[in-house]
């Protein structure tokens, strides 16, 4: 191997690599972490986990439970909360050591804040003041000057893309606390009424978990409407679930961020949604085939059959059945939709045996597992393997050629 392919071969390799690792997802990261479960829902909420999964070179200034509490003791509205948030999320990236590498004790570093137009002025920028004994002050650069919040450790990093370090206290800035007008109301209830998933609003309208998705409308929200159809013959398998199941069944019909129907199609794999809570997943895959988006639960699946609205941060979409999630039906198995099928040649019955019988006869019953579970877990598992088995691949590669003896 000639010096030039070697090249261009290890170059290519790099750069696969490199692609492969680069994505990041800043609810994955927080989600190992439950000192930041507060930092990381209300990252959600307010659509900053997608912005910040978007961008390449980030820096995400965490704070515990215990400072977001006393954050949001201020009962700032869910914008203005925004507005606060992304003052911690700086767009460029700042590792531990390059903190304590800050030339001239003090750097000026644009945050999300400023990055919206939002702020006045410079009121977005945060001050980074790297100390005396290794201590590293931020403060936003329309506060007194003070240092309120210090560095405490890195969470995670992955140079130069995304760092994710802990800080100790909210960044306070007057700009960014500033009361932020909220959006118009929107009538969940009634959208749904009026273009035909009146019954799945009907059970939605007495239910706990109408707060929830209004409380969710501002800072971003996607609903999964069944229509009438659907619900009425899901009817007798909702009536036998609890209080607590049915609040859960209804809560899994939404989803915490705003996701336009590109998006979906874009973007196909796992959604949280809001009645995932610790060890209880109540996630399901999307997967698009052409234009078609479906959503599979471990359970069953259903299609987006249209759009009830499509207002940022809000969208409702109309779904052709009820989301069963696998914790309240794990003993059930929906039988997959009816599709032509090229005809099979019949097996030739024993001798005396009625022909007709044999093609009544039931197909052999599902394993415990339906095949929407089987689906699922193999397309969340098998991108994981397959990334695991490229890396380990183009490091032992790269290491092989590093042996090779080079061509004159």
């Amino acid at each position: 191997m000639d010096n030039l392919t070697r090249f261009l071969f290890l170059l290519l390799l790099s750069a696969a690599a490199t692609t492969n690792t680069t994505a990041h997802n800043i609810t994955r990261i927080l989600a190992k972490r439950p000192e930041f479960s507060t930092f990381n829902h209300y990252l959600t909420l307010t659509h900053l986990a997608g912005e910040i999964n978007r961008r390449q070179t980030i820096t995400v200034l965490a704070i515990d439970n215990a400072a977001m509490s006393t954050l949001l003791d201020k009962h700032l509205s869910l914008p203005t909360l925004k507005n606060v948030l992304s003052l911690h999320v700086l767009v460029d990236y700042f590792g531990a050591k390059k903190l304590h590498q800050i030339n001239n004790s003090t750097t000026l570093v644009s945050s999300m804040f400023q990055a919206t137009g939002a702020a006045a002025g410079t009121a977005g920028y945060v001050n980074i003041t790297n100390l005396k004994g290794g201590k590293v002050g931020f403060a936003a650069e329309d506060n007194d000057g003070s240092l309120h919040s210090f560095y405490v450790k890195s969470i995670q990093e992955v140079p130069y893309y995304i760092s994710v370090l802990q800080i100790s206290h909210a960044i306070s800035s007057a700009d960014a606390e500033a009361p932020t007008a909220a959006p118009s109301a929107i009538d969940l209830i009634s959208i749904m009424s009026k273009q035909g998933c009146k019954a799945f609003a009907d059970l939605l309208r007495p239910s706990k978990a109408l707060p929830t998705f209004n409380e969710n409308i501002d800072g971003g929200l996607t609903v999964f409407c069944p229509s009438d159809s659907a619900v009425n013959g899901f009817a007798p398998k909702y009536k036998n679930l609890t209080e607590a199941q049915k609040v859960s069944l209804l809560l899994y019909h939404g989803v915490p961020v705003y996701q336009s129907l590109q998006g979906l199609k874009s973007s196909n794999g796992l959604l949280n949604t809001l009645a995932t809570e610790g060890p209880n997943r109540y996630d399901f895959t999307v997967q698009t085939q052409g234009e078609d988006v479906s959503l599979k639960t471990k359970v069953n699946t259903a299609s987006i059959v249209g759009t009830l609205i499509d207002q940022d941060p809000f969208v409702a979409y109309k779904i052709d059945k009820v989301l069963m999630p696998r914790e309240l039906f794990k003993d059930t198995v929906e039988a997959p939709a009816e599709s032509p099928k090229p005809s099979k040649k019949k097996k030739p019955t024993k001798k005396g045996a009625d022909s007709s019988d044999a093609a009544d006869a039931p197909a052999d019953g599902p394993s415990d597992d339906s095949a929407d579970q089987k689906a699922a877990d193999e397309d969340s598992n098998g991108v994981s393997a397959l990334h695991d088995a490229f890396t380990i691949f183009t490091l032992l590669f790269s290491l092989l050629l590093a042996f090779l003896p080079l061509s004159s």
